[in-house]
């Protein structure tokens, strides 16, 4: 079993800035590939942006491209998002998530093995 803990969410003006942390513990963490994802009210779970197990490979979605970037600290089991140029569309319940198969990044929620709780992002306009 892996446990995931968020935090870092809140309250931002758009144009903001945020940092998210997700904090592992239970297995060995630098086995799991990790991805970040959101749900807004009212829609489905989707992916944000994802990492391999080195930090060598992510990937994102298109709507986060240029201004979010996951990364990783192995030594410290935490996995980060930071987001930037914040937009009110960027309001959601964001989730971390675990994927056993660590060499490669992933974008389907099925694809991973692990969840943690969330944590609520808001922007306001």
């Amino acid at each position: 079993q892996v446990q995931l803990v968020e935090s870092g969410g809140g309250l931002v003006q758009a144009g903001g800035s945020l940092r998210l942390s997700c904090a592992a513990s239970g297995r060995t963490f630098s086995n799991y590939a990790m991805g970040w994802f959101r749900q807004a009210p009212g829609k489905e779970r989707e992916f944000v942006a994802a990492i391999n197990w080195s930090g060598s490979s992510t990937q994102y979605a298109d709507s986060v491209k240029g201004r979010f970037t996951i990364s990783r600290d192995n030594a410290k089991n935490t996995v980060y998002l930071q987001m930037n140029s914040l937009k009110p569309e960027d309001t959601a319940v964001y989730y971390c998530a675990a994927d056993s198969q660590r060499y490669l990044t992933k974008t389907a929620r099925a694809s991973y093995d692990y969840w943690g709780q969330g944590t609520q992002v808001t922007v306001s306009s």
